[in-house]
């Protein structure tokens, strides 16, 4: 059986993905279903951002869109911002 992580969002991260256009919003639905089941799965390219104590990490909707986020505990994950990439590492 798979346990499927539990995401919780940020309100930042539910306002900036209502701004997002609905081609990306599609994308990013189906990527965070591959989250839940593998958040390291190939195709997300997830990575820890700098700087590394801090604990937070990205994962690829498309090449120029990304969401931001940070593991709580080993089933549970918090979703804290969604943007274009050359935002989102500001």
């Amino acid at each position: 059986m798979i346990c499927m992580l539990e995401i919780f969002i940020t309100p930042t991260f539910t306002r900036l993905y209502k701004k997002l256009p609905a081609v990306v919003q599609r994308r990013a639905e189906m990527k965070t279903e591959l989250f839940r089941k593998n958040p390291f799965h190939t195709s997300l390219r997830a990575k820890k951002l700098e700087p590394h104590h801090e604990q937070v990490w990205s994962f690829w909707i498309n090449k120029d869109y990304r969401i931001k986020f940070r593991f709580i505990d080993a089933k549970n994950v918090h979703f804290l911002y969604v943007g274009n990439r050359k935002d989102i590492y500001r």
